[in-house]
């Protein structure tokens, strides 16, 4: 039997829109167990996850190889549905790494992001939880490409709300177009970002990494917590805080030693979400024996 694990990720990293992602250390778990009539997957994510073959798992599984055998399946998620960490992402890689383990066919690394895409859309998610740590990604005469990165040592502090923002919701509010200086400039910083995170720049990763002109600005009434923590964050000293995604989860970069203070400040403005202290995850996605 096999163990398949699939890290959770936060994609954007501001100016890096649909581009930058980071894998981080939350995972989806799938067991693979004995064969069956029918798929079936055990899960207890609530009743809008289905249980049969409907469930994206076993549909991305099957969009990468038809002639699977149904198998009873286990699976368990400690990545928080509709919350910018990358549920529906980790759900298709694991199902592609679940193809993998029981096709009779060979897949390549390249063939596993190109479907992955295909299911999600872009690949700005699923190529860090195929792949691990921090990856750029953009499309290239159609097809996905990826470079895999380090990223800077620096802690990482979630806030996950106690409420869900669907993507296609912090979507709608996103301009149709930007005028042309400010797609410029907007560029420009996202180049920049990504050259401070490859150079380890801390101190200009903290002045970027704010000034996304891409999503940012547009979905602030959504998370109105993201000026919260932002502003509280300069007077922390950490370095820099983004909308995991499309949110409403939001990412800081902060010293270890600065986490308890900031979380204690935090609570002092009301709010009542989950904290989660996490780290860049640099495996990505594999299996294992059980």
């Amino acid at each position: 039997m096999k163990k398949i694990i699939v890290p959770a990720s936060s994609a954007n990293l501001g100016p890096g829109f649909d581009s930058l992602g980071l894998a981080v250390d939350r995972y989806l778990t799938l067991e693979v167990l004995e064969t069956t009539p029918n798929w079936q997957i055990e899960h207890d994510l609530g009743p809008e996850v289905s249980h049969d073959e409907t469930n994206l798992v076993i549909t991305s599984a099957l969009t990468l190889d038809q002639a699977l055998t149904p198998h009873r399946l286990k699976m368990s998620s400690k990545i928080p549905l509709a919350r910018g960490l990358g549920s529906s992402s980790a759900a298709i890689v694991a199902g592609l790494k679940l193809a993998q383990v029981l096709s009779t066919k060979q897949f390549s690394d390249q063939e596993l992001l190109e479907v992955a895409t295909k299911i999600e859309g872009h690949p700005d998610n699923v190529a860090p939880a195929l792949f691990g740590g921090l990856t750029l990604s953009l499309m290239v005469n159609e097809h996905p490409q990826t470079i895999k990165a380090s990223f800077p040592e620096i802690g990482l502090l979630a806030y996950i709300p106690d409420f869900e923002l669907e993507t296609k919701v912090s979507r709608s509010v996103l301009p149709k177009q930007l005028e042309y200086a400010t797609a410029v400039r907007a560029g420009s910083v996202g180049n920049a970002l990504v050259a401070a995170l490859l150079t380890n720049d801390l101190e200009l990763v903290a002045e970027l990494i704010e000034q996304d002109s891409y999503h940012e600005p547009y979905r602030e009434k959504l998370v109105p917590h993201l000026k919260v923590l932002r502003e509280l964050g300069h007077k922390i000293g950490a370095k820099g805080t983004y909308l995991s995604g499309a949110g409403p989860t939001v990412m800081t970069l902060l010293a270890p030693e600065k986490i308890e203070l900031f979380i204690k400040e935090a609570r002092k403005h009301g709010l009542t979400g989950e904290f989660a202290q996490l780290a860049v995850d640099q495996k990505g996605a594999r299996s294992e024996e059980i």
